[in-house]
């Protein structure tokens, strides 16, 4: 995704190597990235790639297309904000974080970015927000309640019913 030429002052001249950042996902909701540096380029994607791989988290979708809910993540100067987005909408996102969606598997969401252009930061800024999105399902289950309770779907009645009762 971003690779950067680094550069060594020896006694001889200058000694330049690569710094690579790499994100790999499965386009399933698995999505991890990687920093890596050699002296030369396919090296030093190989073992970005090789970090990615070991450091990838699970962010659970919604629909399997977008974020269940909207996120906010901020690391160094850079400030995200993640907003899921109806079906249709695309990926609307500049640089980085776009690669990390494509990898994710999201279609449909929406992002800004605040603060900083650079790729380390907006990554792991981009991390932070999702990292903690968590999916209704497994809400219900820490709370101890139904997923429609959650959501509204189908208790809406009975609480409505209550209030209509102690008003008479």
């Amino acid at each position: 995704m971003h690779i950067n030429r680094v550069s060594k002052t020896v006694k001889g001249g200058k000694r330049f190597g690569f710094a690579a950042l790499v994100v790999v996902g499965d386009g399933k909701g698995r999505v991890g990235f990687g920093h890596g540096k050699a002296r030369e380029v396919p090296e030093a994607i190989s073992k970005a790639t090789a970090a990615a791989k070991k450091a990838m988290v699970r962010v659970p979708l919604k629909d399997g297309r977008t974020l269940h809910h909207d996120g906010n993540g901020h690391f160094g100067a850079g400030l995200v904000t993640l907003r899921s987005a109806p079906q249709g909408t695309g990926i609307i996102a500049g640089g980085p974080m776009r690669a990390v969606f494509e990898s994710l598997g999201v279609a449909d969401v929406v992002t800004k970015s605040v603060g900083t252009s650079n790729p380390y930061n907006m990554i792991r800024a981009t991390f932070e927000a999702l990292t903690a999105q968590v999916s209704p399902k497994s809400v219900a289950q820490r709370r101890g309640k139904k997923i429609a309770d959650l959501l509204g779907r189908g208790g809406a009645e009975a609480p409505q019913a209550e209030a209509e009762a102690i008003v008479e």
